[in-house]
């Protein structure tokens, strides 16, 4: 099923650029040539023929770029001709110009009606792609449910519903609004049954156990839908107890005409299974398109990485454990930053009590230090000085305070308690494997909750490394 996937090349590329500066002197009619203009502004029967006009159009400026100074197309130049103009006037005025990698790549396919699966990091800019496609595809006229965004928890729900409202919020342009209902766990059902009986919304956010209710109720139709978006689709199909749900709500959308279906994600486990998986299930059609893009480098290989399995309540003894069996030369051990509650609340924080414990349990020979981001920069540049006098040590730090540092002697990052983000995790295990010369296989150590596994098989998908599991 490899040669399903197909690769969508770009349509242009630029360098980081203000946007702010940039939407301040662009007019939104401006285009790249005459070629370029009569392509975004043909029918809409021809949308297919111009999009391919406009890669034509794209591939010749690329190839003058010797002697002409090209500029990016904008979303509007993608978008023309597909998604309803008072759309892009709200998208503009909100500060969206250029598009992201993500955005060049999957919009002109997603427009040709193809099934797609959105495979990029957090914050890339899928949530506008998928966006964008449903404004396209909208009827204000139709009095019924026409798109629907299944998302996995209620915060995510909420910040997909606030984006679509922005961008269907009525402007001095005289058109009808498009309505958008977050059906969210936690919200008054009732109150969404009268709702969507009396007034069907044209966009519905909404999580699986919601959705699956108002489904079962016959409250509105799963045929009426045009377009569905599964955003978080490797939560809801890997660690969610609603796959049974999900995989029943897209079978019955594959038996629907004139439907599209697009996935969201920052990281699918075995994508590659996956997508063979949509195909078989019929929950794609067998030309889906999957997109990937990967803003982050793939991790060193001078770098092992390990999780061991362990309860919050023993994650002391265990680091304990690894200390005394891997011997660092010198370690970093990553703690999270506390909380304004746990702050506020007059707890110690994790640093002061795991540095109480090291300095009272660990007999080896190496050097204990402190460096977080409330330490005061006499208190900091004391524990840099010491680690660079020589000599081998513990460095227990926070995010904030180890970011920029470079310790060439570092031969283990310990990750007592997970990073947030992926780019958090490259940052911490970046911190090793950079003596100049060095051949040696560093360790990234991980302490994990059964919990915590989903989040770091996240990590290892969208930084390309494989992390084993380590038995003490």
């Amino acid at each position: 099923m490899a040669s399903q996937l197909l690769n969508v090349p770009h349509l242009a590329f630029f360098p980081k650029i203000s946007y702010a500066s940039v939407f301040s002197t662009l007019k939104p009619s401006f285009f790249h040539s005459t070629s370029t203009r009569r392509a975004l502004k043909s029918s809409p029967s021809s949308r297919i023929i111009n999009l391919q006009a406009v890669a034509e159009t794209s591939s010749e400026i690329e190839s003058n770029s010797v002697t002409e100074t090209t500029v990016p197309l904008t979303l509007r130049q993608i978008c023309q001709g597909f998604v309803p103009e008072h759309i892009l006037h709200r998208m503009e005025e909100i500060g969206f110009v250029f598009p992201t990698d993500i955005q060049r790549e999957a919009l002109p396919t997603l427009f040709t009606g193809r099934d797609c699966i959105l495979h990029a990091q957090t914050g890339s800019g899928k949530t506008l792609t998928y966006l964008l496609l449903i404004f396209s595809l909208i009827n204000p006229q139709r009095s019924s449910v026409q798109a629907v965004i299944v998302v996995p928890t209620r915060e995510l729900g909420m910040q997909v519903t606030k984006v679509a409202r922005m961008l269907a919020a009525k402007s001095e342009i005289d058109v009808k609004g498009c309505t958008v209902m977050a059906l969210l766990d936690g919200g008054t059902l009732r109150r969404h049954k009268s709702w969507l009986k009396a007034e069907p919304p044209a966009i519905l956010v909404a999580t699986v156990a919601s959705l699956c209710h108002m489904l079962e109720k016959h409250i509105f139709r799963i045929d009426s839908v045009r377009v569905l978006v599964v955003d978080e689709v490797d939560f809801l199909f890997y660690s969610s107890k609603q796959v049974g749900s999900v995989r029943k709500l897209l079978t019955s959308f594959s038996s629907c005409d004139k439907r599209q279906t697009v996935f969201a994600s920052a990281s699918i486990p075995q994508h590659k299974h996956f997508v063979h998986d949509c195909i078989q299930q019929k929950w794609t059609k067998r030309d889906v398109v999957h997109v990937h893009v990967s803003a982050i480098m793939p991790m060193p290989l001078c770098l092992l990485h390990r999780f061991v399995m362990c309860e919050k309540t023993n994650k002391h003894q265990v680091l304990l454990a690894l200390l005394e069996s891997d011997a660092p030369e010198s370690a970093i051990i990553f703690v999270g930053e506390q909380s304004e509650k746990s702050k506020k609340a007059g707890n110690d924080p994790s640093t002061t009590l795991l540095m109480e414990f090291l300095k009272t349990s660990y007999k080896g020979s190496l050097e204990i230090l402190l460096l977080e981001g409330d330490m005061n920069f006499n208190s900091r540049a004391a524990s840099l000085t010491e680690i660079r006098q020589g000599g081998g040590f513990l460095l227990v730090s926070t995010d904030i305070a180890a970011r920029g540092i470079d310790l060439p002697e570092t031969t283990h990052i310990f990750n007592f308690d997970l990073p947030q983000t992926v780019t958090d995790y490259l940052h911490r295990a970046g911190r090793a494997g950079r003596k100049p010369f060095s051949d040696r296989k560093c360790i990234v150590a991980n302490l994990i909750t059964s919990e915590e596994r989903f989040v770091l098989q996240r990590y290892e998908n969208e930084l390309m490394f494989s992390c084993e599991e380590m038995m003490l």
